[in-house]
């Protein structure tokens, strides 16, 4: 099972102390979804490998609340005006993960990165059973990494299939079975190790002909 352990972290926006929970271990994982989300038994780790402020709404992974966090002055004031007025009493991993998002975008972070947070937004959706606010996430995360994908360096070479797969598979997960079969047409042209990338090849036409829900 998964065991966590308290935490008390400082938020550097704010000053403020609070008291968080952290993951020591993680049971064997039961199995992955075709969007690479991997599901365990019992407490789903995911909501709690980020962390929000309490009082101001600041969040972060636990480096993010340390004394190497770089906060710049139009950092904290995005914070200050934007999240503190609106943060939440009830705090969710889906909300932690979409704060630690917009964070990322004001701390000029890349796409690759932005796109990986939204994504663990909609898993966090899924653990929660929000499917409106899962569908929401998954397509910004879906636009984040067509960015990524779409800049000369956003995302490197050995990678570029696997998430032109998964841009795939969020649409087709959204229900947007066009744009989705668009981006699983794409993933031949991006493999660059053909016996190491097979699996790729396999999983997306699998997905773009008889859509699985768990990897085999």
């Amino acid at each position: 099972m998964t065991t966590l352990r308290q935490i008390e972290l400082s938020c550097p926006i704010c000053g403020n102390s609070f008291h968080s929970q952290a993951v020591v271990s993680t049971n064997t994982f039961r199995g992955k979804r075709t969007d690479f989300h991997e599901h365990a038994a019992g407490t789903q780790p995911l909501a709690y490998l980020v962390h929000m402020c309490s009082e101001c709404g600041y969040s972060g992974g636990e480096r993010d609340f340390s004394s190497v966090a770089e906060i710049s002055p139009l950092l904290k004031e995005h914070v200050l005006n934007e999240l503190a007025p609106k943060a939440p009493v009830t705090v969710t991993g889906s909300d932690k993960y979409e704060t630690a998002a917009k964070v990322a975008e004001w701390q000029g972070g890349e796409a690759r990165q932005i796109a990986d947070l939204l994504l663990r937004a909609a898993w966090c959706c899924v653990d929660e059973n929000d499917t409106e606010a899962e569908r929401y996430f998954r397509r910004l995360a879906a636009w984040a990494f067509e960015q990524a994908l779409g800049s000369y360096d956003g995302v490197v070479t050995e990678e570029r299939a696997v998430l032109t797969y998964l841009v795939g598979e969020l649409w087709r997960r959204i229900g947007d079975v066009h744009q989705a079969r668009e981006w699983f047409d794409r993933v031949s042209d991006e493999i660059v190790d053909s016996e190491a990338q097979q699996w790729i090849l396999a999983v997306s036409e699998q997905q773009r002909t008889d859509p699985q829900e768990w990897f085999g």
